[in-house]
């Protein structure tokens, strides 16, 4: 995967956010827009080629108070 394409997908609103990722979204009091945040500035530390439906990969990144993040 190509961090590059993945924030083109951010920014252009072609992401799906399931509702798990809401959930723990809420659960460790963030907002989407702090996910979004760490994607737009961080940087993919694992690939997951045969995930299901798609591949994914793991995103480490920061929201804009400086907390570490990782987001799949």
């Amino acid at each position: 995967m190509d961090i590059t394409e993945i924030i083109k997908a951010v920014k252009s609103g072609r992401v799906n956010v399931t509702a798990n990722a809401r959930e723990e979204v809420r659960d460790d009091m963030l907002l989407l827009d702090d996910i979004f945040f760490s994607v737009n500035n961080g940087e993919i530390i694992e690939n997951y080629p045969n995930d299901k439906p798609y591949p994914s990969c793991l995103i480490y990144g920061r929201v804009e108070n400086g907390n570490p993040i990782h987001s799949v």
